[in-house]
């Protein structure tokens, strides 16, 4: 019985490890799209700042980064969580609000691009059902379950979050006025949402991941 519970207890020890590594990979690649965009379009503030690289200490805050996910996934929840923002001056920016937009586009769409990757390797290789085993099964569906996760909660039109930016491009001046006062709060708004209305928006986000998932199925033909 004692060695059951130390194989268990090492086995779920390495599945953090593994979960830290995905979480922290993809961040980085987050928010490295957000910073390379921008610096496409006119503005050096992240590159200047250091933070065009894959370096986890630019980039990683310890809460969002790691806190959060990690408690999230022990707790069995769709795993969500942010990096430090890449600095953005957005009178830098070609099209100045269009071109925040595309800064703010670019992370989560890197995250479904990520998860879609993973998902045509997994898929093709066989390494989703079972053929390199379990530990891989593993990887590949955490990769594609944490990288649609942090897509779906960065597309959630409240400030500072990405979605906002697409929303306040598109959104009448009323709603622009709306979402820069709350800018300062938008992450405490978040979080009490989340706390009061957890199993809802679970639910919101697990039937997003499977939805996107189907998608996923349904281009290569499965």
């Amino acid at each position: 019985m004692a060695s059951t519970a130390l194989i268990f207890n090492v086995l779920k020890l390495m599945q953090v490890f593994i979960i830290l590594a995905i979480i922290v990979s993809s961040v980085i690649m987050h928010e490295l799209a957000h910073g390379l965009v921008a610096y496409w379009l006119g503005d050096h503030t992240a590159k200047d700042a250091g933070r065009l690289t894959f370096n986890p200490i630019k980039h990683i805050d310890p809460f969002m980064s790691i806190l959060v996910p990690v408690i999230l996934y022990l707790l069995k929840a769709p795993v969500f969580g942010g990096a430090k923002p890449v600095p953005i001056n957005y009178y830098n920016l070609k099209g100045r609000e269009w071109g925040m937009a595309l800064v703010a586009v670019a992370g989560p769409l890197t995250n479904f691009l990520l998860a879609f990757l993973a998902f045509l390797i997994g898929h093709f290789t066989g390494a989703l059902y079972g053929s390199g085993g379990e530990l891989l099964v593993f990887v590949f569906t955490e990769f594609i379950y944490i990288n649609l996760g942090f897509m779906l909660f960065n597309l959630i039109p409240i400030p500072p979050l990405d979605g906002s930016r697409v929303l306040y491009v598109i959104s009448p001046d009323s709603v622009r006025n709306t979402l820069k006062s709350i800018e300062t709060y938008g992450v405490i708004i978040v979080y009490i949402l989340i706390v009061l209305f957890g199993e809802v928006f679970s639910g919101l986000m697990i039937n997003g991941m499977e939805g996107i998932l189907q998608f996923f199925y349904f281009v290569v033909g499965g």
